[in-house]
């Protein structure tokens, strides 16, 4: 076997592994305007034992940094990386400007290294 088709089949295994859904939870979103959906998680509580039976919890909504990677209608590539969602939002706020090159040596080192 090749060492791309290795490299193509791991990919697709660590994507399958990334994208896998949290159990007993579903990825929402809120509208915080000016097209930016701020991910949500929704989970659903076991029930709680009670005196007489037991007791349905509701559902908790928490804030959601997994990114897209647990939504089921995301597209995944791990090899093509994140899109740019929030670039255009930052330059329209005009206060932050992008730079030229990596401003660490690690950073310009490691984009340097051409053995990975």
């Amino acid at each position: 076997m090749s060492a791309i088709a290795s490299d193509v089949i791991e990919a697709a295994r660590l994507t399958a592994e990334a994208t896998r859904a949290f159990p007993n939870a579903r990825k929402r979103y809120v509208d915080a305007g000016d097209g930016i959906r701020v991910p949500m998680r929704q989970i659903e509580q076991s029930p709680t034992s009670a005196t007489f039976g037991v007791e349905k919890n509701p559902p908790i909504t928490v804030y959601d940094t997994s990114g897209p990677y647990t939504d089921p209608q995301a597209a995944i590539d791990l090899t093509a990386g994140l899109p740019a969602l929030r670039a255009e939002w930052i330059a329209a706020r005009g206060d932050s400007e992008a730079q030229a090159d990596f401003s660490s040596d690690y950073g310009r080192a490691r984009n340097a290294d051409t053995t990975l």
